[in-house]
């Protein structure tokens, strides 16, 4: 019997020992998977992430755009000399109440001597010819004394600016060498909301940097930056520095100039503006070859289709742009357009608003022959409107707005519709022109004319529509008194006016 004890604990703890080693390499190998121990003393090799062969494809073309796109966008540079006032060697007492009451401010203004001090700013451009030509913002350049053009390959050129175009806020730079890396155009007709973009620059002067988004909207108006504007907006990060720079397809091409952001704390806030390349195309075709922009001119004033204007003239949605005049021998006028007609399509393209078909005029070379279909007394009708050349005198008649240069700069019209009328409650038997806006610190401001009030006389002569504006206007010269007849806030008053 002892004997078979002993065997039989013989033979125990041989198995436990065995259940033991078991137990501790699974506890091991558990333990090691689950992260417990590391994994280097548990001899177990890590698992590579699963990554998608779509995905690996469209890292690779963003590392691939990068490369051959980042050489084309430059640093610009710039240098201003800004004049201003300082105070004369006595300037320490000048800080002193005590002197400043007893002398006076008059006083210390007669003291004060002009000082010039100098101003560097930051930007990007972008270049579009192998002979060094640059694409870059018109507020990048603009009143610069000295630019500078830092190449991604460290290469510094002196930039000389070709011509600027404020209304797009677009510039042309040169720089004098060859075989640069320039980038392809893009067409931006061509682009849809939603497709990868990236914006490349030099945001706080931090050179070749890129950034990835989306375009999140097109045909951008409105925004108040430029008076042409037909803005794509991405959400790819844009920042101080990076305008004027490139926004680019997923093929590499240029589709935009990076310009202006929306923003609250002065960075990035997800919504960024870029000039459509076919715009900055255009413009840069204009000023290389004749110095200037020469835009198209239909002669018409319009407005937008609101719901209540489409169900007035019958349409089916409020898309198109209503024309509420047209000019004595314009284009418009000699094709047969009236007033009353809506524009649905101009040269086969939808006509979305009236800015929109602002922009396709003015980029349509003068003299070209135009399909335009309109809605006229309800029925379709197509007409072949030869597109001139946009006066220079006036900077917004093809939108029905007026604006003009000297004492009137700053101030937007527009004829006063029956909607107007109604909203406003402006009695029928006045007669006028509607101010839309007036930018802050124009000279019509400080005279008091405001937003809203509408012009009845200028100098005593009826004001019924923008092309009496705009006769009256063009007829003041230079150093002219000018008295206007406004109604405002139902009752009328009168402005006047000096240069």
């Amino acid at each position: 019997m002892q004997k078979l004890i002993k065997k039989f604990d013989k033979k125990s703890i041989v198995i436990s020992a065995i259940l033991i080693s078991i137990g501790v390499i699974a506890g091991v190998i558990i333990s090691s998977n689950l992260g417990w121990i590391p994994l280097g003393q548990a001899r177990v090799e890590p698992i590579p992430p699963r990554i998608t062969q779509q995905l690996a494809e469209t890292e690779k073309a963003f590392v691939e755009i990068s490369k051959r796109v980042t050489p084309a966008v430059v640093n610009i540079s710039t240098t201003k000399t800004m004049k201003g006032l300082e105070r004369s060697p006595l300037s320490p007492f000048f800080q002193d109440p005590f002197f400043r009451r007893f002398f006076g401010d008059e006083f210390f203004r007669e003291h004060e001597m002009p000082r010039k001090r100098k101003e560097q700013s930051l930007g990007s451009g972008v270049i579009v010819s192998e002979d060094g030509y640059i694409v870059t913002n018109n507020h990048v350049v603009e009143g610069a004394d000295e630019i500078k053009v830092l190449l991604s390959d460290r290469r510094e050129f002196v930039g000389k600016v070709v011509g600027a175009d404020p209304k797009t806020d677009l510039a042309i730079v040169k720089i004098k060498d060859s075989d640069l890396p320039a980038i392809v155009w893009g067409d931006s007709d061509q682009i849809e909301v939603g497709e990868f973009v990236l914006a490349i620059g030099s945001p706080f002067g931090l050179n070749q940097t890129v950034t990835s988004g989306i375009i999140s909207a097109k045909g951008r108006a409105n925004v108040g930056i430029a008076d042409y504007e037909d803005f794509i907006q991405t959400d790819a990060a844009i920042n101080p520095g990076n305008s004027g720079g490139a926004l680019v397809n997923i093929m590499g091409e240029l589709i935009g100039i990076n310009t202006a952001i929306f923003t609250r704390s002065g960075g990035y806030m997800g919504i960024g503006f870029a000039v459509p390349s076919n715009m900055a195309k255009s413009v840069m075709e204009s000023l290389v070859k004749e110095g200037k922009v020469t835009r198209g001119w239909l002669g018409v004033y319009i407005q937008d289709i609101t719901p209540e204007l489409a169900k007035q003239f019958k349409l089916n949605a409020n898309t198109g742009a209503l024309v509420s005049d047209v000019m004595e021998g314009s284009p418009a006028e000699k094709a047969g357009l009236e007033r009353g007609d809506v524009i649905m399509q101009y040269n086969g393209k939808e006509v979305e608003n009236n800015s929109h078909l602002r922009n396709m005029v003015a980029q349509t070379p003068v003299g070209k022959a135009i399909d335009v279909k309109i809605i006229h007394d309800g029925g379709e009708k197509k007409l072949k409107v030869t597109i001139g050349e946009l006066p220079a005198n006036m900077a917004k008649g093809e939108t029905g707005e007026g604006a003009s240069d000297g004492i009137f700069e700053g101030v937007t019209v527009q004829n006063l519709t029956p909607e107007f009328r109604e909203r406003l409650e402006i009695p029928d038997k006045i007669r006028g022109i509607f101010v839309t806006t007036v930018e802050a610190g124009s000279p019509a401001e400080e005279y008091g004319l405001k937003a809203g009030d509408v012009v009845m006389q200028i100098n005593k002569k009826d004001t019924k529509t923008i092309k009496d504006f705009n006769k009256i206007v063009d007829d003041i010269k230079k150093g002219d008194s000018i008295l206007i007849l406004v109604y405002r806030e139902g009752m009328t008053i009168y402005i006047t006016m000096s240069p």
